[in-house]
């Protein structure tokens, strides 16, 4: 007891000496900060999708937004500072109107000199080795912790945390003594006071280096975090681009990049995981998912590189790299929030890989075909350049010349992309008619339509989505539903994004400002589908539903803070295709085999299990039950290590036209092998197969061939 009051003594005096400090303002520009102020808000009240007031609830959401940006571990605010900001806390509107930026002023300016005294907390913390016989715990799931309610708390919130960093690592070192020891047990055992030493000194440069980052950032990498929170008040999908964010999203659109395969995307101090690009390298490795958050980059066996804290374009430049090359990721899972790390070999990442690719398999005699849809692409500045539909299109005919009589379509993980593609492909299976409806802000719906009346494939379909699958993925797949034309299978429902978003230069709003002001991405409209309901936030609901290890996940548009709601409009003029003699049938059956599976089974534990985990967010700071708890999930884990496993007898090839590319590519030869393979050992692939071997058309007509 008389330690800790030392040491609180200690830090008490420390603040004091260190309040005068504060993160140097790089490249203040006031006039530039009221200008993008003055335009954006221009640019939202008139355009977003939402006619939004400026009101108390919008100052209350930039407010609680911005804090939590700048401090979402409760390092650095205390209820003091918070009762401070809170006299702008429902008048951040007005502010705005008037050009105003006091809240952003009061709360940077506080968040500087707290980022200052912080360099001394962790410094003293760390300086004295932690006491791991003491009975406590940590809650990490800081969006729930209040904030500190004095100083002397917020201290000792940075002593738990640098004490779970310091305790987790440790365990790690043990381990992999012990592991040594097993294979050689000549080596010298290091005590458990020496491996503590060495864990605090790593977390100690952990810091250090995290310290240097941040004060290496600017003026505008706050301000941009700011106007963040301003615009993510009117959804979640608006957001504000500076300039050098928008060149580093114009460099991973295009071309190809040696690297991981992924898309990124900076929130507060962390690098998020947007997207996995199909194909790709973390794609193939199959662990890294989105919405995963990127901790550390090592280079191989080497030690892991901090990221936390890091710009963006710091934070790629390490994890890319060199075809071949090993880069080991530290990560916090979206699903569960354990840390893991996940080993994947760089690549080349070509967006060739992101093109429709199909594949044959035979089932009990007759030949199905396999489309895999990654995304809706198209260059609206070529329309000579292949796109979705066209591919989709001469995919279909290639299989039916080779004689499918079913025919799958994948899209699992598929984000969306064009809505013009994803309207002619679902034209594909219809003979003409509507496939979605678009709404602007106080406009009535237009129905889009398809208007050609050729069908290219009129036989059995089963179209495959999961949690991931969203946009353009949940038109299609919402149309086809709706006409009865396809039966949908996947997880319990879609992602639900049904919004569109433009990205505008904010230059061409205010042209006599000559510096480049950024970009804005704005949601201007939204979709509904031809039954008249939205796929906003309800997505599409599958028709055969699937256990998946997001099944009890908070996942998807629904758990998005400020996404708009789901609402309806009138159904648009539509006649069902009448299709199938045993549709609901098919689907009975195939949730009849669904309960029975023993896999299926295993499945939904895992779920509800990894749901588990997401609401566990406690740890114990005491290193014997620390260990004890982590062996413990382990073991539950083990029960699950083989949940995914399945292979079936099944073989599936490449369609013919393919065979002669492999002669002159034998890296697309390497690539569809692997992909057969995983096919052949997905057990949502087979269960589609049975569904679709299943299906029986009404009209005993052959499949059209044009």
């Amino acid at each position: 007891m008389k330690t800790s009051y030392k040491l609180l003594t200690l830090f008490t005096a420390i603040i004091l000496l260190t309040s005068s400090f504060s993160l140097q303002a790089k490249n203040t520009d006031p006039d530039k900060d009221k200008v993008l102020i003055t335009v954006l808000k221009y640019m939202l009240t008139r355009g977003h999708y939402v006619q939004k007031e400026l009101n108390d609830d919008f100052s209350e959401f930039v407010f609680n937004d911005f804090i939590n940006n700048l401090d979402p571990s409760k390092r650095y605010f205390t209820q003091k500072d918070i009762k401070e900001f809170s006299q702008y806390k429902y008048r951040i509107d007005n502010q705005l109107k008037n050009e105003d930026l006091s809240f952003y002023n009061l709360v940077y300016g506080r968040f500087s000199e707290k980022v200052a005294s912080a360099k001394q907390y962790y410094a003293a913390i760390l300086k004295h080795p932690f006491n791991f016989k003491k009975k406590e715990s940590i809650n990490v799931d800081y969006e729930h912790v209040p904030f500190a309610e004095n100083e002397n708390q917020l201290i000792d919130y940075w002593r738990k945390q640098l004490k779970l960093n310091t305790l987790s690592r440790i365990k790690e070192k043990i381990e992999k003594q012990n592991k040594k020891i097993k294979e050689n047990k000549k080596i010298k055992k290091k005590s458990f006071k020496q491996f503590e030493k060495e864990a605090r000194k790593e977390v100690l440069k952990n810091m250090e280096e995290l310290y240097i980052r941040i004060a290496e950032l600017e003026h505008s990498d706050w301000y941009s975090t700011f106007l963040n929170s301003v615009v993510a008040a009117f959804d979640p999908h608006t957001s504000y681009m500076s300039p050098r964010i928008k060149s580093r999203f114009d460099q991973d659109m295009s071309g190809k990049l040696e690297g991981i395969g992924a898309r990124l995307q900076k929130k507060g101090i962390y690098t998020h995981v947007v997207e996995l690009i199909s194909g790709g390298p973390a794609w193939k490795q199959g662990e890294l998912e989105a919405g995963d958050i990127i901790l550390k980059v090592a280079q191989g066996d080497k030690e892991p590189l901090d990221i936390v804290g890091m710009r963006l374009d710091d934070a790629i430049t390490f994890i890319k790299g060199k075809k071949g090359s090993e880069v080991r990721l530290t990560v916090k899972k979206k699903l569960d929030g354990s840390i893991k790390t996940i080993v994947i070999i760089r690549d080349v990442v070509e967006l060739e890989e992101t093109f429709v690719k199909s594949s044959i398999v035979v089932k009990d005699g007759k030949k199905y075909g396999f489309i895999n849809l990654p995304r809706f692409y198209i260059d609206f500045s070529d329309a000579n350049r292949r796109n979705s539909a066209k591919d989709m299109e001469k995919e279909i005919e290639r299989l039916k010349k080779e004689g499918v009589v079913g025919l799958i379509i994948d899209l699992r993980n598929n984000g969306g992309g064009s809505l013009k593609t994803a309207i002619e492909i679902g034209g594909l299976f219809i003979d003409k008619g509507p496939i979605v409806q678009v709404k602007y802000r106080g406009e009535k719906p237009v129905i889009r339509n398809d208007v050609d009346p050729k069908i290219q494939w009129n036989g059995p379909l089963v179209i495959m989505v999961n949690e991931l699958s969203a946009s353009a993925s949940e038109i299609f797949a919402a149309a086809m539903q709706d006409y009865g034309r396809a039966i949908i299978v996947g997880g319990k429902q879609t992602f639900g994004k049904g919004t569109v978003q433009n990205l505008l230069p904010i230059n061409r709003f205010y042209p006599k400002y000559k510096e480049d002001l950024g970009y804005l991405k704005m949601t201007i409209q939204k979709f509904y589908r031809i039954n008249g309901g939205s796929t906003q936030i309800e997505g599409v609901y599958s028709d055969i539903a699937i256990p998946s290890r997001y099944s009890y996940m908070e996942f998807g548009e629904k758990d998005m803070k400020g996404a708009l709601p789901w609402d309806k409009v009138a159904k648009a003029n539509y006649t069902k295709t009448n299709s199938y003699e045993n549709f609901s049938d098919v689907i009975n059956h195939s949730k009849e085999r669904i309960i029975a599976s023993k896999k299926f089974q295993l499945i939904n534990k895992y779920a509800e299990w990894l749901k588990n985990q997401q609401n566990d967010n406690t740890y114990s700071l005491h290193y014997k039950t620390f260990v004890k708890d982590a062996k413990e999930e382990e073991n539950e884990v083990k029960v699950f290590k083989d949940a995914f496993k399945f292979n079936t007898s099944l073989t599936f090839t490449s369609p013919k036209y393919e065979y002669p590319l492999f002669e002159k590519d034998t890296t697309l030869k390497e690539k569809r092998m692997i992909w057969h393979k995983n096919l052949a050992k997905d057990i949502y692939v087979a269960e589609s197969l049975s569904v679709l071997s299943e299906l029986k058309m009404k009209n005993k007509h052959e499949i059209v061939k044009n």
